[in-house]
């Protein structure tokens, strides 16, 4: 059974900088795909980030493209989100998840975190 565990909440200002982690255990963290994804309140669930098994290839919404970095780090079992120049519409609850192929939507995603909050105010 994989488990994901997410870290890293957060109150920040606008403009301020905020790093989430994600650490994995249960299988082998190499033979996923990790996604970042969010939800705030009333809106769907949307697709923030996603690095492939070797952290080739990366993924980005537009909305976070050039602020947002997602990274691994295969020896520790753990997915990185570095979010940058932060703005108030960022304001969701943060969930990282994990996937046997290269997928940027939901619906691709086996395995799930409970997500973490991360609230930009002034």
């Amino acid at each position: 059974q994989v488990q994901l565990q997410e870290s890293g909440p957060g109150l920040v200002k606008p403009s301020q900088t905020l790093s989430l982690t994600c650490t994995v255990s249960g299988r082998t963290f190499s033979s996923y795909v990790m996604g970042w994804f969010r939800q705030a309140p009333g809106k769907e669930r949307e697709s923030v980030a996603a690095i492939s098994w070797s952290g080739v290839t990366t993924y980005y919404a537009d909305s976070v493209k050039g602020r947002f970095t997602i990274s691994r780090d295969n020896a520790k079992n753990t997915v990185y989100l570095q979010m940058n120049s932060l703005k108030p519409e960022d304001t969701a609850v943060y969930y990282c998840a994990a996937s046997a192929r290269w997928v940027t939507a939901l619906s691709g995603y086996n395995y799930w975190g409970q997500g973490t909050q991360v609230t930009v105010s002034s």
